[in-house]
């Protein structure tokens, strides 16, 4: 690999490393670390891996940017097949005409990978995605192999991409869309006679039985986790309004530089590897499309374009050697920009655009969505403290996404949600009872009214209010209440709604 991508990625790890030093667990990190303290075969909304990863970490006690290596070598790895897999497609492309000289591919793919803003997000924190674009473009590079009718004949790209796909399908569900494009490459590659290679049933089987542990654990658990990917896949009522604000949102947290792919994919990659564009194409439809009933987020395309990303190098480079440097010097600027921006953002807890200490998500008062990423670990060591003071056994919330990092940093006292819908705190703690004492918290960045009366406790005491300052300024407050006697009839009411 040559100089100058290695400064790269040294750059954007170097990064990556002080951010997650300096930053708190992120909602969905810290449900993905209790995964790891609360070891199991599978869990109720996503597969095993993301936690099984990080036990031995978790089990050793090892602090929040230690952790955050984990993340950081998957980042690193994916972003070295992507130049890998760049510089590979350039080299079979012997038709094309005036290639790029080598490196150059490789380094536009890796360039295109480390300016896309969300994919920091995956560099940074341990989400199954971080999992899933590592094992996509994994299974990408093994199905090129498996292209040629040479390499198919032998077991051990075979087994590999079992392996690969097997881990793709404990990391995360949609890695049924890599499945589905390693399928359809090597099925038009190698045509029928496929169904009658021996090793290629063999890798089928390896993975299935890699993500047996998730079908063991459903149905321990009455199929939940299947019941609930299909009601939430399914959404509301579908609008195309939906789907053109999901593709704005997926150019600008991915960036233009991707776009490029289509240059790449059409110029300069030989006919036969076409087919590889489809691990892109698989998933961006069926994710756009579930977007018309409001279903699908921004991440969950991370793998689709980690795949796109050596198709890109491969235009860039094309691009750049014709001549278009100025557009390209243009549109790498902004997206450096776009990057150190949201660094910015999330260190300072979003000054100067948000500065309200209080959010609903409202017009009147707008949530601060960096405000998040502070404060966490001081409330729940002080949530600890609190509760151990008064002699309650418990920590609750009002809402699910104010939960794990509670439950990460308050460890281990167990935490209730308290509102009527089923989740993974349900298994770990399960409801408080009717009668029973906790430590109630509320966040201001998405305050509840205490729930006292009929639909809450017979009575809440403040004990401790705590400001969490960025800059000096209040960004967001914790409130501690003691509240006893639990009704066991949840009606959260955010502050401000009508009653």
């Amino acid at each position: 690999m040559p100089r100058n991508v290695c400064a790269l990625l040294a750059l954007v790890c170097v990064l990556h490393l002080v951010l997650g030093a300096l930053l708190g667990l992120s909602v969905d990190e810290a449900h993905y670390a209790l995964y790891a303290a609360h070891l199991d075969w599978s869990y109720f909304d996503h597969p095993p891996l993301v936690g099984w990863a990080q036990w031995p970490l978790v089990a050793l006690g090892a602090p929040t940017w230690v952790m955050r290596c984990v993340p950081e070598v998957l980042w690193l790895a994916t972003a070295w097949m992507v130049y890998a897999l760049a510089e590979r497609l350039q080299v079979n492309a012997a038709q094309q005409e005036a290639a790029p000289s080598p490196g150059q591919a490789g380094l536009w793919a890796v360039l295109a990978l480390a300016l896309a803003p969300l994919l920091h997000v995956l560099g940074i924190g341990l989400l199954p995605d971080t999992l899933l674009v590592f094992f996509t473009v994994a299974a990408m590079w093994l199905t090129l192999d498996l292209m040629d009718a040479r390499a198919a004949r032998r077991p051990f790209p075979w087994l590999m991409l079992g392996l690969a796909l097997g881990l793709a399908g404990l990391s995360k569900y949609t890695a049924i869309f890599a499945a589905a494009a390693v399928g359809l490459c090597v099925l038009w590659a190698q045509g029928v006679s496929l169904l009658r290679n021996g090793w290629m049933w063999m890798a089928l089987i390896v993975a299935l039985l890699l993500v047996m542990p998730v079908a063991y654990w459903n149905s321990q658990n009455h199929w939940i986790s299947f019941t609930y990917q299909a009601q939430h896949g399914a959404g509301g009522g579908w609008q195309a309004v939906q789907v053109l604000r999901f593709l704005l949102v997926q150019l600008l947290v991915y960036g233009p530089l991707l776009a490029w792919a289509w240059s790449g994919w059409r110029h300069s990659v030989a006919p036969k590897e076409r087919s590889l564009g489809l691990f892109f194409v698989v998933p961006f439809v069926v994710l756009a499309l579930l977007s018309g009933g409001g279903t699908s987020l921004p991440h969950w395309t991370a793998p689709a374009w980690g795949a796109l990303a050596p198709f890109a190098g491969l235009g860039l480079a094309r691009a750049w050697q014709q001549g278009h440097r100025w557009s390209i010097r243009a549109i790498v600027a902004l997206q450096g920009l776009l990057c150190v921006a949201a660094f910015g953002l999330m260190l300072t807890a979003g000054f100067p655009l948000f500065t309200n200490a209080n959010g609903q998500g409202n017009t009147d008062q707008p949530s601060n969505p960096f405000a998040d990423l502070h404060g966490w670990d001081v409330a729940g060591a002080r949530a600890l403290a609190l509760a151990q003071q008064q002699g309650l056994p418990s920590v609750s919330v009002q809402n699910w996404t104010l939960a794990s990092r509670l439950g990460w940093y308050a460890r281990p006292l167990p935490v209730h949600v308290l509102e009527d819908r089923f989740d993974q705190f349900d298994l770990w703690a399960g409801d408080l009872a009717v009668g029973g004492n906790t430590l109630l918290v509320e966040w201001s960045q998405l305050g509840y009214v205490p729930p006292v009366g009929v639909h809450g406790f017979a009575d809440c005491t403040l004990l401790d209010a705590q400001d969490v300052l960025r800059l000096g300024r209040v960004v967001s407050r914790f409130h501690f209440y003691a509240c006893h006697h639990w009704s066991g009839q949840p009606q959260p009411r955010l502050l401000g709604a009508s009653p």
